[in-house]
Protein backbone atom coordinates (compact mmCIF):
# COMPACT_ATOMS: atom_id res chain seq x y z
CA UNK A 1 0.00 0.00 0.00
CA UNK A 2 2.86 2.45 0.95
CA UNK A 3 4.49 1.48 -2.52
CA UNK A 4 1.34 2.37 -4.22
CA UNK A 5 0.86 5.81 -2.72
CA UNK A 6 4.57 6.08 -3.05
CA UNK A 7 4.54 5.55 -6.98
CA UNK A 8 1.32 7.99 -7.04
CA UNK A 9 2.94 10.66 -5.62
CA UNK A 10 6.36 10.25 -7.91
CA UNK A 11 4.17 10.03 -11.13
CA UNK A 12 1.16 12.09 -9.89
CA UNK A 13 1.35 14.96 -12.33
CA UNK A 14 1.41 11.96 -15.37
CA UNK A 15 -1.86 10.60 -14.11
CA UNK A 16 -3.28 13.60 -13.95
CA UNK A 17 -2.43 14.40 -17.26
CA UNK A 18 -3.36 10.86 -18.13
CA UNK A 19 -7.06 11.97 -16.72
CA UNK A 20 -7.45 15.29 -17.96
CA UNK A 21 -6.48 13.97 -21.63
CA UNK A 22 -9.18 10.97 -21.44
CA UNK A 23 -11.54 13.50 -20.12
CA UNK A 24 -10.84 15.79 -23.27
CA UNK A 25 -11.10 13.19 -26.04
CA UNK A 26 -14.28 11.49 -24.38
CA UNK A 27 -15.50 15.54 -24.78
CA UNK A 28 -14.62 15.63 -27.82
CA UNK A 29 -16.00 12.58 -29.18
CA UNK A 30 -19.28 13.63 -28.19
CA UNK A 31 -19.49 16.55 -29.45
CA UNK A 32 -18.52 15.22 -32.76
CA UNK A 33 -21.19 12.33 -32.70
CA UNK A 34 -23.92 15.83 -31.56
CA UNK A 35 -25.02 13.51 -28.57
CA UNK A 36 -26.13 16.73 -26.81
CA UNK A 37 -28.49 17.63 -29.46
CA UNK A 38 -29.35 13.80 -29.93
CA UNK A 39 -30.43 13.98 -25.91
CA UNK A 40 -32.58 17.31 -26.92
CA UNK A 41 -34.40 15.90 -29.45
CA UNK A 42 -34.86 12.48 -27.82
CA UNK A 43 -36.52 14.68 -24.90
CA UNK A 44 -38.49 16.64 -26.90
CA UNK A 45 -39.49 13.84 -28.74
CA UNK A 46 -40.37 11.88 -25.56
CA UNK A 47 -42.17 14.85 -24.35
CA UNK A 48 -44.49 15.24 -27.51
CA UNK A 49 -45.13 11.66 -27.06
CA UNK A 50 -46.46 12.04 -23.76
CA UNK A 51 -48.26 14.94 -24.74
CA UNK A 52 -50.00 13.26 -27.27
CA UNK A 53 -50.78 10.36 -24.98
CA UNK A 54 -52.29 12.35 -22.62
CA UNK A 55 -54.28 14.24 -24.86
CA UNK A 56 -55.45 10.79 -25.97
CA UNK A 57 -56.63 9.96 -22.82
CA UNK A 58 -58.58 13.65 -21.68
CA UNK A 59 -60.07 12.68 -25.18
CA UNK A 60 -61.15 9.17 -24.61
CA UNK A 61 -62.62 10.35 -21.21
CA UNK A 62 -64.69 13.39 -22.89
CA UNK A 63 -65.52 10.41 -25.54
CA UNK A 64 -66.83 8.62 -22.78
CA UNK A 65 -68.75 11.56 -21.19
CA UNK A 66 -70.60 11.92 -24.85
CA UNK A 67 -71.36 8.49 -25.52
CA UNK A 68 -72.96 8.22 -21.86
CA UNK A 69 -74.55 11.62 -22.42
CA UNK A 70 -76.19 10.35 -25.78
CA UNK A 71 -77.36 6.89 -24.57
CA UNK A 72 -79.36 8.68 -22.02
CA UNK A 73 -80.72 10.92 -24.83
CA UNK A 74 -81.71 7.81 -27.15
CA UNK A 75 -82.60 6.23 -24.48
CA UNK A 76 -85.15 9.31 -23.80
CA UNK A 77 -86.04 9.22 -27.69
CA UNK A 78 -86.54 5.38 -27.07
CA UNK A 79 -89.26 5.30 -24.75
CA UNK A 80 -90.68 8.69 -26.64
CA UNK A 81 -91.06 6.87 -29.93
CA UNK A 82 -92.28 3.23 -27.90
CA UNK A 83 -95.29 5.36 -26.37
CA UNK A 84 -96.35 7.17 -29.38
CA UNK A 85 -95.75 3.75 -31.62
CA UNK A 86 -98.48 2.13 -28.70
CA UNK A 87 -101.16 5.10 -29.30
CA UNK A 88 -100.15 5.08 -32.71
CA UNK A 89 -101.56 1.56 -32.60
CA UNK A 90 -104.13 1.77 -30.09
CA UNK A 91 -105.73 4.10 -32.31
CA UNK A 92 -105.17 2.27 -35.51
CA UNK A 93 -106.88 -0.95 -33.97
CA UNK A 94 -110.04 1.46 -33.11
CA UNK A 95 -110.40 2.83 -36.11
CA UNK A 96 -110.33 -0.96 -37.48
CA UNK A 97 -113.19 -1.68 -35.20
CA UNK A 98 -115.19 1.21 -35.94
CA UNK A 99 -114.94 1.01 -39.68
CA UNK A 100 -115.71 -3.27 -38.74
CA UNK A 101 -118.68 -2.45 -36.82
CA UNK A 102 -121.75 -2.58 -38.98
CA UNK A 103 -124.67 0.42 -38.62
CA UNK A 104 -126.68 -1.83 -35.95
CA UNK A 105 -123.79 -1.87 -33.31
CA UNK A 106 -122.73 1.42 -33.76
CA UNK A 107 -124.83 2.34 -30.23
CA UNK A 108 -122.59 0.27 -28.75
CA UNK A 109 -120.02 1.10 -26.25
CA UNK A 110 -116.59 0.37 -26.69
CA UNK A 111 -113.76 -1.00 -24.44
CA UNK A 112 -110.40 -1.66 -24.38
CA UNK A 113 -109.16 -4.86 -22.90
CA UNK A 114 -106.57 -3.73 -20.82
CA UNK A 115 -105.31 -7.17 -18.53
CA UNK A 116 -105.73 -10.81 -19.11
CA UNK A 117 -105.83 -13.83 -16.94
CA UNK A 118 -104.42 -17.23 -18.62
CA UNK A 119 -105.63 -20.82 -18.03
CA UNK A 120 -106.33 -24.17 -19.75
CA UNK A 121 -109.79 -23.76 -17.92
CA UNK A 122 -110.22 -20.36 -16.66
CA UNK A 123 -109.35 -17.22 -18.62
CA UNK A 124 -111.25 -13.91 -17.72
CA UNK A 125 -110.55 -10.41 -19.31
CA UNK A 126 -110.65 -7.17 -17.96
CA UNK A 127 -111.86 -4.34 -19.08
CA UNK A 128 -111.47 -0.28 -18.82
CA UNK A 129 -114.95 0.47 -18.74
CA UNK A 130 -117.27 0.00 -15.33
CA UNK A 131 -120.18 0.85 -13.51
CA UNK A 132 -119.76 5.04 -14.17
CA UNK A 133 -119.74 4.03 -18.10
CA UNK A 134 -122.59 2.16 -17.87
CA UNK A 135 -122.09 -1.09 -17.54
CA UNK A 136 -123.49 -3.80 -16.13
CA UNK A 137 -123.83 -7.30 -15.32
CA UNK A 138 -124.67 -10.03 -17.97
CA UNK A 139 -123.71 -7.24 -20.88
CA UNK A 140 -122.95 -9.69 -23.80
CA UNK A 141 -119.33 -8.46 -25.17
CA UNK A 142 -118.13 -9.16 -28.77
CA UNK A 143 -116.71 -7.91 -32.06
CA UNK A 144 -117.27 -7.30 -35.57
CA UNK A 145 -116.64 -10.65 -35.58
CA UNK A 146 -117.96 -12.61 -33.04
CA UNK A 147 -118.85 -13.45 -29.87
CA UNK A 148 -116.22 -12.59 -27.09
CA UNK A 149 -118.21 -13.36 -23.73
CA UNK A 150 -120.55 -12.08 -21.05
CA UNK A 151 -119.49 -9.25 -18.38
CA UNK A 152 -118.67 -11.05 -14.77
CA UNK A 153 -118.45 -8.42 -12.71
CA UNK A 154 -118.02 -4.68 -12.27
CA UNK A 155 -116.78 -1.74 -10.26
CA UNK A 156 -116.96 2.18 -10.76
CA UNK A 157 -114.00 2.07 -13.67
CA UNK A 158 -113.63 -1.41 -14.72
CA UNK A 159 -115.26 -4.67 -15.78
CA UNK A 160 -114.78 -8.91 -15.53
CA UNK A 161 -115.67 -10.82 -18.80
CA UNK A 162 -115.96 -13.96 -18.93
CA UNK A 163 -115.06 -14.89 -22.63
CA UNK A 164 -116.21 -18.31 -24.52
CA UNK A 165 -112.87 -19.80 -23.94
CA UNK A 166 -114.11 -20.37 -20.15
CA UNK A 167 -115.25 -23.66 -18.61
CA UNK A 168 -118.05 -22.71 -16.82
CA UNK A 169 -119.50 -20.62 -19.91
CA UNK A 170 -122.48 -21.29 -21.65
CA UNK A 171 -124.25 -20.16 -24.73
CA UNK A 172 -127.20 -21.21 -26.80
CA UNK A 173 -126.37 -21.07 -30.17
CA UNK A 174 -128.16 -21.84 -33.65
CA UNK A 175 -126.93 -23.10 -36.84
CA UNK A 176 -127.76 -19.92 -39.59
CA UNK A 177 -128.50 -22.78 -42.64
CA UNK A 178 -130.07 -26.05 -40.91
CA UNK A 179 -131.39 -23.96 -37.93
CA UNK A 180 -129.98 -26.75 -35.07
CA UNK A 181 -129.74 -25.67 -31.96
CA UNK A 182 -127.15 -26.54 -29.53
CA UNK A 183 -125.36 -25.43 -26.42
CA UNK A 184 -121.80 -23.80 -27.19
CA UNK A 185 -119.13 -24.72 -24.94
CA UNK A 186 -115.57 -24.55 -23.96
CA UNK A 187 -113.30 -28.05 -22.70
CA UNK A 188 -110.23 -26.48 -21.98
CA UNK A 189 -107.09 -26.54 -23.65
CA UNK A 190 -106.45 -24.92 -27.20
CA UNK A 191 -108.51 -21.65 -27.41
CA UNK A 192 -109.36 -22.45 -30.81
CA UNK A 193 -111.42 -24.87 -30.35
CA UNK A 194 -114.51 -25.05 -28.86
CA UNK A 195 -117.78 -27.29 -29.04
CA UNK A 196 -121.26 -27.53 -29.52
CA UNK A 197 -123.56 -29.66 -27.00
CA UNK A 198 -126.96 -31.68 -27.27
CA UNK A 199 -126.76 -31.89 -30.91
CA UNK A 200 -128.83 -35.08 -31.69
CA UNK A 201 -127.29 -36.82 -34.32
CA UNK A 202 -130.51 -37.37 -36.66
CA UNK A 203 -129.66 -33.32 -37.00
CA UNK A 204 -128.24 -32.45 -40.75
CA UNK A 205 -125.72 -30.31 -39.34
CA UNK A 206 -122.62 -30.55 -41.53
CA UNK A 207 -119.55 -28.69 -41.59
CA UNK A 208 -119.05 -24.99 -42.65
CA UNK A 209 -121.81 -24.01 -41.28
CA UNK A 210 -122.02 -20.86 -39.16
CA UNK A 211 -123.20 -20.84 -35.26
CA UNK A 212 -125.26 -17.93 -33.97
CA UNK A 213 -126.54 -16.96 -30.57
CA UNK A 214 -130.23 -17.43 -29.86
CA UNK A 215 -133.32 -15.69 -28.50
CA UNK A 216 -133.08 -18.36 -25.86
CA UNK A 217 -129.75 -17.14 -24.25
CA UNK A 218 -130.44 -15.43 -20.88
CA UNK A 219 -127.52 -12.28 -21.93
CA UNK A 220 -126.28 -13.01 -25.40
CA UNK A 221 -127.73 -10.78 -28.20
CA UNK A 222 -129.35 -12.69 -31.07
CA UNK A 223 -127.36 -13.25 -34.29
CA UNK A 224 -124.03 -12.59 -33.22
CA UNK A 225 -121.56 -14.90 -34.91
CA UNK A 226 -120.10 -17.18 -32.01
CA UNK A 227 -118.13 -20.00 -34.35
CA UNK A 228 -117.93 -22.04 -37.51
CA UNK A 229 -118.66 -25.88 -37.72
CA UNK A 230 -115.19 -27.78 -38.38
CA UNK A 231 -116.42 -31.04 -37.59
CA UNK A 232 -119.22 -33.56 -36.49
CA UNK A 233 -118.56 -37.13 -35.53
CA UNK A 234 -122.15 -39.06 -34.29
CA UNK A 235 -122.02 -40.74 -31.49
CA UNK A 236 -124.73 -43.22 -29.58
CA UNK A 237 -127.63 -40.55 -29.18
CA UNK A 238 -125.62 -36.50 -29.72
CA UNK A 239 -123.28 -35.86 -31.98
CA UNK A 240 -119.49 -34.55 -30.86
CA UNK A 241 -119.51 -30.92 -32.90
CA UNK A 242 -116.23 -29.03 -32.53
CA UNK A 243 -116.51 -25.22 -34.13
CA UNK A 244 -113.77 -22.85 -34.83
CA UNK A 245 -114.76 -19.71 -32.65
CA UNK A 246 -115.22 -16.21 -34.67
CA UNK A 247 -112.78 -14.59 -32.44
CA UNK A 248 -109.27 -14.69 -32.36
CA UNK A 249 -108.59 -14.61 -28.81
CA UNK A 250 -105.20 -13.81 -28.82
CA UNK A 251 -105.29 -10.30 -30.62
CA UNK A 252 -108.31 -8.53 -28.47
CA UNK A 253 -107.59 -5.34 -28.13
CA UNK A 254 -110.96 -3.55 -28.01
CA UNK A 255 -114.24 -5.32 -27.76
CA UNK A 256 -118.14 -3.58 -27.92
CA UNK A 257 -120.25 -3.88 -24.93
CA UNK A 258 -124.23 -4.41 -26.04
CA UNK A 259 -127.01 -2.79 -23.72
CA UNK A 260 -128.80 -5.27 -21.70
CA UNK A 261 -130.93 -7.44 -23.57
CA UNK A 262 -132.64 -9.98 -21.74
CA UNK A 263 -135.85 -10.19 -20.11
CA UNK A 264 -136.65 -9.76 -16.02
CA UNK A 265 -139.92 -11.72 -16.40
CA UNK A 266 -138.13 -14.57 -19.00
CA UNK A 267 -135.38 -14.69 -16.14
CA UNK A 268 -137.64 -14.99 -13.31
CA UNK A 269 -139.64 -17.92 -15.12
CA UNK A 270 -136.03 -19.43 -15.40
CA UNK A 271 -134.69 -19.13 -12.02
CA UNK A 272 -131.89 -16.46 -12.98
CA UNK A 273 -132.18 -13.02 -10.85
CA UNK A 274 -132.93 -10.20 -13.59
CA UNK A 275 -130.90 -7.17 -13.86
CA UNK A 276 -131.25 -4.60 -10.28
CA UNK A 277 -132.57 -7.97 -8.72
CA UNK A 278 -129.00 -8.61 -7.55
CA UNK A 279 -125.94 -6.85 -6.39
CA UNK A 280 -123.98 -5.91 -9.66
Amino acid sequence: MNKFFGLFLRYNSWVILSLLTGISLFVTAIEKNDVPAKVTTAGSDLRAYLAERLGSLGYLLHIKEENQRLLQQNSRLLGRLLLAESALREQNALERLQHATPPAMQRFSVARVVDRTFSDRENMLLLDRGRRDGVRKDMTVLTPEGLVGRVTRVSAHYSSVMPLIHSDFKVSVVSSASGTTGLASWEGGREDLAYIEHVPISSSLAEGEEMLTTDFSTFAVPGVPVGRVISVKPGRLFSTVTIRPSVDFSRLGYVLLAPLSNEPEKLRMLGEPAPGEENQ
